[in-house]
């Protein structure tokens, strides 16, 4: 079979097609072949961190995160026989190979007639997004605003943040992109590359937001931050921007707290809404409630995929397909 390793951290040139065999499932998981695979904006970050001191450094050989959708093949000792055959989305460490091998604890089981790119928006994309909201506790008739909004986490969180009774949705996103918000469902659009956007922001929210789900760090965690009413709340989940920067406490004294969302914490702490967050989901893809935009890929296209990526040149999530 074929496997997506890094041997050196750099550009998305340093991605390779292996040969490999295919593996065989411990205890208590499962083997996979692979339908499709969601890619993690994430890993770009690791591919290219050289700073053993970096929050982002992997150590090498590197593998690719993912959403993996696909068919069970085979039970390892210990997990359920009965899964064999079976159809599921789950979130990976090492993710993109024609096989894959997965813990039974989180898999997803999604329906046949639910599109590989709607299934692979569920156990990370879709999780984080729904997450984020409730730890923000979003109430009915509120102002959100949503950074990064035409990303893969981005463009569900707005979609969410509109069937969950947002009285205001304005998200940002570069100007390209804008249209694919208002289709969407967002009220306002705002081109983040803009030196005033936060000015923009503030003038289509006067008093302030609600609740801002961020996923870009540095500055412009600094200005959603500012961009809050009081008592508004901010949720933290990414960084894509690359810079972990911190919160004065002094920006926090206008009634205003900011939490940062773990999608690994969001399962330790509330297990069992996390779960019943995964099967809302899959319930409001298979519906048509919510709409999952992908671009794909050919898996032997990886690094392409890698390019599209740092370019931001993706609307939604990208999959790479066997």
């Amino acid at each position: 079979m074929r496997r997506v390793r890094y041997h050196a951290h750099g550009g998305p040139d340093v991605l390779v097609i292996e040969d490999a065999d295919i593996p065989d499932p411990g205890p208590g998981q499962v083997l996979l072949r692979t339908e499709a695979i969601g890619v993690n904006y994430v890993d770009v970050q690791l591919r290219r961190e050289t700073s053993a001191d970096s929050i982002w450094f992997r150590p090498l050989p590197g593998t690719l995160t993912g959403d993996v959708v696909g068919t069970v093949e085979k039970a390892g000792p210990g997990a359920d026989p009965a899964l064999a055959g079976t159809r599921v989305a789950v979130l990976l460490e090492d993710a993109c190979a024609d096989y894959v091998v997965a813990d039974t604890s989180w898999l997803v089981s999604v329906p046949g007639e639910l599109g590989a790119g709607a299934a692979s928006m569920v156990p990370t994309v879709g999780a984080v997004a729904l997450g984020a909201l409730r730890t923000g506790r979003l109430a009915r008739g509120e102002t959100v605003l949503v950074t990064a909004g035409a990303g893969a986490i981005g463009h569900v969180a707005v979609q969410l943040a509109r069937r969950q009774g947002a009285g205001t949705v304005i998200a940002t996103a570069s100007a390209a992109k804008l249209g694919f918000l208002k289709e969407l469902g967002a009220d306002v659009v705002i081109d983040h590359t803009q030196p005033d956007w936060a000015a923009q922001v503030r003038a289509a929210a006067p008093a302030g937001t609600d609740l801002v789900l961020e996923a870009v760090g540095g500055e412009v965690l600094h200005q959603s931050v500012g961009l809050l009413a009081p008592f508004g709340r901010a949720v933290v989940f990414g960084a894509s921007a690359g810079d972990l920067t911190s919160l004065p406490v002094t920006s926090l004294f206008g009634l205003k707290s900011a939490a940062g969302f773990s999608l690994l914490a969001w399962r330790a702490a509330n297990t069992a809404q996390a779960r019943l967050d995964l099967t809302e989901l899959v319930g409001l893809f298979q519906a048509g409630d919510l709409r999952a935009v992908t671009t794909s890929l050919p898996l032997a296209d990886v690094a392409e995929a890698h390019r599209l990526l740092e370019d931001r040149a993706v609307l939604g999530r990208l999959l790479l397909v066997p």
